[in-house]
């Protein structure tokens, strides 16, 4: 009589995360980018590519999802953060959050130098366009003046002062000195709210009033006062604030 053994096998499952070397290749970022071009990936495509690898549970995109749904897919925020924000996730490393952060940078350098001045300001549109590249994403507040000639053509833009998250100080004598330097014959003041809140508080109101005044004496008109957050702004001429 022959006994026969019977195998026994054991099954055991494993979770494991879809690299991205296991996608379709025309969906893989790297390849999608150089056969569809850059403006058809997501954020977290062009972020996963900067990244160049995951971590144990997730591919590099599924990370770059994680990282932008921290900030509400804001990368305006996600520009704002220290090195210590991303380095706190699993998988980013010193090194991969420079990258993150000089590409951010980068990008930021590239809109301010498509944000040429044009030849005539004629709307508060065109002044945001100019100082917008340099406000969204700041952490802390800065106060900003643009020049204008007799015929509204732009002269120049100069930072007046720069303080902390709730505010910064804006010295008449210091923005006066400067449009008569440049032979401006009108002004457009600026600030950001790194708050996110465009609406003007009372000292913002009064300060602009001040200027207002004070550039009356000297024939130098204010045209705006221009309040950024978040790459939106706030116009005080055409909420009839001026």
């Amino acid at each position: 009589m022959y006994l026969y053994s019977t195998p026994i096998f054991y099954f055991m499952t494993f979770e494991t995360k879809l690299t991205i070397k296991a996608w379709a290749e025309e969906d893989r970022p790297r390849e999608k980018l150089q056969h569809k071009g850059r403006h058809n990936l997501s954020d977290a495509e062009l972020l996963a590519i900067i990244i160049g690898s995951g971590n144990a549970e997730l591919s590099a995109v599924d990370l770059a999802r994680h990282i932008l749904a921290s900030v509400n897919n804001d990368l305006f925020d996600l520009g704002r953060k220290p090195l210590e924000f991303l380095t706190s996730f699993k998988g980013i490393g010193e090194a991969k959050a420079i990258s993150i952060a000089a590409a951010l940078e980068l990008g930021r350098r590239r809109a301010l130098a498509e944000a040429k001045p044009k030849d005539r300001i004629i709307n508060d549109k065109a002044a945001f366009e100019i100082l917008s590249p340099i406000l969204s994403d700041l952490a802390h507040e800065e106060f900003w003046i643009i020049c204008l000639n007799r015929n509204n053509r732009f002269i120049s833009k100069h930072k007046i002062s720069s303080g902390g998250i709730a505010g910064t100080v804006a010295d008449g004598k210091i923005i006066f000195h400067i449009a008569l330097k440049e032979l401006a014959s009108a002004i457009i003041l600026c600030h950001n709210h790194p708050s996110g809140n465009l609406q003007p508080s009372e000292q913002d109101v009064r300060l602009t009033r001040n200027i207002i005044e004070a550039g009356k004496m000297l024939d130098i008109a204010v045209f705006d006062h221009l309040i950024i957050a978040h790459n939106q702004y706030y116009s005080f001429a055409s909420n009839g604030k001026m």
